[in-house]
């Protein structure tokens, strides 16, 4: 029997299914949202996946291959909607495709060892389409949170018409999935981090998120300031110098730069293979004493290093190194200038800590991401009210069947990491509860 189909039957005798009739008072359950408001209930005997990206399509895929039924919610109109709409043109994986496909599916063969942006893209359409993954789109999660016995994960859509040139809004409908298992799929990079600089609102020029960069098309000849140094940073400054813009970068703290390939391997899979021989501390010394050989000493480019390696601070505070893929040379040449931490904005450019100031026609906040959970998420005990990561590193299992994929600090790989150990934990349970194998929707 549908598993959906059982969960269906049983909605006769559940009044949250009822609609109140007029002049009723409104009941609220553990959300907070009222009853009334709801205009459909989905009780789903398996897992609910917050999130469409790479890591909700991993949970999905393993547990549609165990039989699992479970419904992947994700609020805009396609997969992996990060890499499609935040995403610059030039984007390629930042390590080896063996390191970033997802289980059990290999990239093509065709495929070079780092994957183009529309290349992943299509892997994860395909990857989809494979395992029969088909989230419910435009279904924004608002709230959710567990009421002692069930997960209430209220949606919203909103209902939109083309009139003439503009999307009108017709109107909205909410629906509530109810589930035993949460599985929070909405990643590291949910929401844009714009931070709050003085003078930010006086400076006259275009400021935008590196989300909204596409390429270096139409900056020519323009002065552009990319504030962040970070592997966004430095590749959208790389595709400003390379159309000809005058490219600033600002490296307010200290950051490991590292060569994308050190002795004919990735730097990456170099790091894994030292490491089960060596000691982190060991491999970070290897590591520096090839990069200062290979790309000489950032610091007298201005981009000074922590006092930690770069694996060992990966593992203390998430920091993920900056692997090259041009930048430096530029900077050498001079075609990409360092400045250090910004003052104040002024009209037409900043002022800088050390004295400088700059004129500029364009700022693009290269400052990441973060996590949206605690905005829907009602719980606080397993995923941080503060940065919206699980309190303990490396977390994916919180209580009464809360899971977090992709939220390890370690891409791709971690993503893969977690979707395999929370699919072995929800397979053992639907199969004590005694379900069947089911098609899930």
């Amino acid at each position: 029997m549908d598993c959906f189909a059982e969960a269906e039957g049983k909605s006769a005798h559940d009044p949250l299914y009822q609609r109140r009739g007029r002049g009723a008072a409104a009941t609220t359950p553990a959300t907070g949202v009222p009853v009334d408001d709801v205009d459909r209930v989905v009780d789903v005997p398996g897992a609910v996946i917050v999130g469409a990206g790479p890591s909700g399509l991993a949970v999905g895929a393993m547990l549609g291959q165990a039989g699992v039924a479970y419904v992947v919610l994700e609020r805009c109109g396609c997969i992996a909607s990060l890499w499609r709409h935040r995403t610059y043109d030039r984007l390629c994986l930042h390590l080896p495709k063996r390191f970033c496909e997802l289980p059990p599916m290999p990239f093509p063969t065709s495929y070079p060892e780092y994957p183009t942006r529309d290349q992943f893209l299509d892997y994860l359409e395909s990857y989809a389409r494979r395992f029969a993954v088909e989230p419910v789109f435009r279904r924004a999660v608002i709230s959710a949170e567990f009421d002692g016995k069930s997960w209430w994960v209220y949606t919203k859509e909103v209902i939109t018409a083309a009139v003439g040139s503009e999307q009108a809004v017709l109107g909205s409908t909410m629906t509530v999935y109810r589930s035993k298992w949460l599985v929070v799929a909405t990643g590291e990079n949910a929401e844009p981090v714009v931070p709050e600089i003085e003078g930010i609102r006086r400076f006259k020029g275009q400021i935008m998120h590196s989300s909204e960069y596409r390429n270096g098309d139409g900056y020519a000849g323009k002065r552009v300031l990319v504030v962040g140094c970070g592997n966004s940073g430095m590749e959208v400054c790389l595709d400003l110098s390379n159309h000809n813009a005058r490219a600033s970068m600002v490296v307010r703290d200290t950051v490991h730069v590292l060569p994308r390939e050190m002795l004919g391997r990735s730097t990456f899979g170099l790091s894994m293979w030292l490491l089960r021989w060596f000691s982190v501390q060991t491999v970070d010394r290897l590591l520096l004493l090839m990069a200062r050989l290979l790309i000489g000493d950032t610091a007298r480019l201005g981009i000074v290093r922590p006092s930690l390696g770069p694996l060992e601070l990966k593992g203390v505070c998430g920091k993920t190194p900056v692997l090259d893929v041009g930048t430096l040379a530029k900077i050498k040449s001079g075609n990409i200038q360092v400045l250090p931490a910004i003052q104040c904005f002024r009209e037409h450019g900043a002022e800088f800590v050390d004295g400088r100031t700059e004129d500029f026609d364009v700022v693009i906040l290269a400052t990441g991401y973060r996590s949206n959970v605690p905005y829907w998420l009602k719980e606080k005990d397993f995923f941080s009210e503060k940065d919206g990561f699980p309190k303990k590193s490396n977390g994916w299992k919180g209580q009464n069947g809360l899971y977090a994929v992709g939220f390890s600090r370690r891409g791709l790989l971690g993503v893969s990491m977690d979707a395999t150990k929370i699919t072995e934990d929800i397979v053992q349970r639907w199969r004590v509860m005694g379900y069947e194998r089911c098609e899930s929707k």
